[in-house]
């Protein structure tokens, strides 16, 4: 008899944490949808400050032309003849996103005009287009 009463109270004992872990569950995908992800070019460009520069909002699209004329797009080289097509894969992915091209100092004026027009003939209007030249 004392063996059975034993063990009703080692059973009863015990704590319950499922209610507990289903709040921390719950917080932890709370955290991760509101958590704000910054997105990057995937290389480092020399840029210098501006006076007029204009903090622009909801980036998603970041295009980056590095010192040697490579294009980077979402930490990806990307061939000046892929541009179009990328962008066009990108602004479908976020259509409200802007386009920013970030170059280095020491880019050609040619590269920068080529990643220009890609992304004018894949249809991004022209005042969503920031270009950032570093000098």
């Amino acid at each position: 008899m004392k063996r059975l009463v034993r063990f009703r109270q080692e059973e009863e004992s015990q704590i319950d944490i499922t209610p507990m872990l289903d709040v921390v569950f719950i917080m932890l995908i709370f955290f991760i949808v509101t958590a704000s992800f910054v997105k990057e070019s995937g290389i480092d460009i020399n840029k210098p400050e501006a006076s007029t520069a204009q903090q622009k909002d909801q980036t998603a699209i970041l295009v980056a032309i590095n010192d040697h004329n490579e294009i980077w797009i979402d930490k990806r080289k990307v061939d000046p003849r892929a541009v179009k097509p990328t962008i066009i894969r990108l602004r479908t992915e976020n259509p409200e996103g802007q386009v920013v091209i970030q170059a280095d100092a020491k880019s050609t004026t040619e590269t920068v005009m080529k990643v220009v027009d890609g992304v004018r003939e894949a249809g991004i209007p022209l005042p969503t287009i920031s270009a950032v030249r570093a000098e």
